[in-house]
């Protein structure tokens, strides 16, 4: 209890983020793969955003959606590896109390977001393989653009009640997070304050944003398979399966490390392993996600196949 009155005494200023500080010899090389990991992603996705953007072939619903999942995962993960890599370049790995906590909101907003828009996808999916005939009619502009931003809306909402309680934490534990960005669950167990209020509040914020939009997902998929499953031509499934086919690689590997993640024991001997699992959908999922589309998507394969192209020409001159 003194240990407790005595932190609580002090106000916190900044909290210290663990990071990869325990692997010294690496940082020069976690900061080079890191800073690559961080071009490419970027480069990746706003090549994707771009080339939605300025081909007329490309703004149908399906790469509106993908454009838009581009941009949001650019906003992901530079709230995680800016600061990630500044970290590692100069050996500081604090952060300022305001900093930390607007970290957690905006890495919760785009999480949350991307999990809507996911789900959004695999309706659009739906949408377009059951129902082929009423497709144009049921996915239009003013649907797309509202199903587009609904996501960022709802959870900008939600995470104004989350910032309130968060606030109102007192920091009376030491306050080192053993973590490579702050999350806000490492930051009710540096509280000394009632978080039961807080831990709930979580539960239903998390429910809502990872188990509602994924049980919408399975659903769309399940619908999705078996109207694949009643075509009666191999080479018609294939096509329809071809057509989803990266948007389900996307999913599966985004709730897979997600629900990983968050089943494992928070114990000292599995506290490694779950920061690998969360690199995995926090920086590699971002990274991966716009060749896996670009990679498996005619249409996008064409597109960058002319400007390829036009600028191998203007190289040999």
């Amino acid at each position: 209890m003194a240990k407790r009155q005595k932190y609580n005494q002090t106000a916190v200023t900044e909290f210290i983020l663990l990071d990869f500080s325990s692997l010294p010899e690496w940082q020069v090389l976690l900061f080079v793969a890191f800073l690559a990991i961080y071009l490419v992603t970027v480069a990746g996705n706003l090549l994707i955003a771009a080339a939605v953007l300025a081909n007329h072939h490309l703004h149908k619903a399906m790469h509106f959606f993908l454009g838009n999942l581009s941009v949001l995962e650019s906003c992901y993960t530079s709230t995680i590896l800016l600061r990630l890599l500044a970290s590692l370049v100069s050996g500081y790995h604090g952060i300022s109390f305001s900093g930390c906590f607007l970290q957690s909101f905006f890495f919760g907003s785009c999480a949350c977001a991307e999990c809507f828009l996911l789900s959004v996808m695999s309706y659009d999916r739906h949408a377009a393989i059951c129902k082929p005939l009423h497709y144009v009619t049921i996915m239009k502009s003013r649907l797309c653009i509202l199903l587009s931003f609904a996501p960022w809306i709802l959870r900008a909402v939600l995470d104004v009640f989350t910032a309130f309680h968060a606030f109102q934490f007192n920091i009376c534990a030491p306050k080192v997070i053993d973590y490579y960005f702050c999350d806000y669950e490492p930051l009710l167990m540096l509280s000394c304050s009632k978080t039961r209020q807080a831990e709930m509040l979580m539960s239903v914020l998390g429910s809502a944003c990872t188990v509602a939009p994924m049980i919408l997902t399975i659903t769309s998929y399940v619908c999705i398979i078996s109207t694949i499953l009643k075509i009666p031509s191999n080479s018609g499934k294939k096509k329809a399966f071809s057509t989803c086919s990266s948007h389900l690689i996307v999913v599966t590997i985004f709730y897979g490390t997600l629900i990983t993640v968050y089943i494992l024991p928070k114990t000292d001997t599995l506290k490694d392993l779950y920061k690998v699992f969360s690199v995995f959908y926090t920086i590699l999922t971002p990274m991966f996600n716009p060749y896996i589309y670009s990679l498996r998507n005619r249409v996008f394969k064409d597109i960058f196949r002319k400007v390829f192209s036009k600028l191998v020409p203007m190289g040999r001159i």
